[in-house]
């Protein structure tokens, strides 16, 4: 079934109707969406569905440049795990990873509230930014789908919404500060909120970045942005 959505994806991206019917205006372009699917490190097919007119440059890039969010919104946090890690520990992941882009691009991503009903959707719009666990292929850590307006003049593009899953099915989540064999749940919430603010992941010479688009257990160095991160969500807001 996963292999089936898969192809499903890539066919509509060759043929570009990643657009949802009816919304969007003359100035803005469509109403789109990208998925970000964050492998780990030995897996080589990183990649990004549906995004439209990349940005950037050598250690930064865009989802689509000029698009970034204009009206700040709250997010929520499902905290439930198969990991047994806290509520408290699973939100504040999230809010330090927050907090390390807002430190360079200010008050993007509003305020966190735990929610147990809140889940990843890649659907529909629902009105939610959404942080919670779930299920997806080995190899798979996280993904994050980001809506927005992406294809038209730069000045009208805009983000509209974000969810972000972790996948608890395949690997175990933590502070791989003090257990090296954790795949560090701050670090990949970094990660995956960069997409969240607006940029894309990064690959070639660019290891030493937040985006860079593969991690592994043990690593931590993505809590921090690295120069190439500071310049893109400074440039973008």
């Amino acid at each position: 079934m996963r292999k089936m959505l898969a192809i499903a994806l890539i066919s509509a991206v060759l043929f570009g109707i990643f657009a949802i019917a009816g919304s969007g205006n003359n100035e803005r372009g469509p109403l789109e969406k990208v998925t970000f699917i964050h492998y780990k490190k030995d897996n080589s097919n990183g990649n990004a569905y549906g995004r439209a007119k990349p940005g950037g440059t050598s250690c930064y890039s865009f989802l689509s440049s000029g698009a970034k969010w204009k009206t700040v919104e709250d997010y929520l946090v499902n905290p439930s795990n198969s990991d047994a890690l806290s509520e408290s520990f699973t939100q504040a992941a999230a809010d330090a990873g927050v907090a390390e882009w807002e430190a360079y691009a200010g008050n993007i991503f509003g305020n966190s509230s735990v929610d147990y009903t809140a889940s990843y959707n890649n659907g529909n719009l629902d009105g939610k930014n959404t942080v919670s666990f779930g299920t997806e292929d080995p190899g798979v850590i996280a993904v994050t789908t980001v809506w927005g307006y992406f294809s038209g003049p730069p000045k009208f593009r805009e983000l509209i919404e974000w969810d972000l899953l972790y996948n608890d099915e395949y690997f175990t989540f933590g502070d791989a500060i003090a257990n090296p064999a954790l795949m560090d749940l701050q670090n990949i919430a970094t990660h995956e909120l960069g997409h969240s603010a607006g940029l894309a992941d990064l690959y070639n010479s660019c290891i030493e970045e937040t985006m860079y688009g593969f991690s592994s257990e043990g690593e931590t160095k993505k809590r921090t942005l690295n120069s190439g991160d500071i310049a893109g969500v400074q440039k973008l807001y």
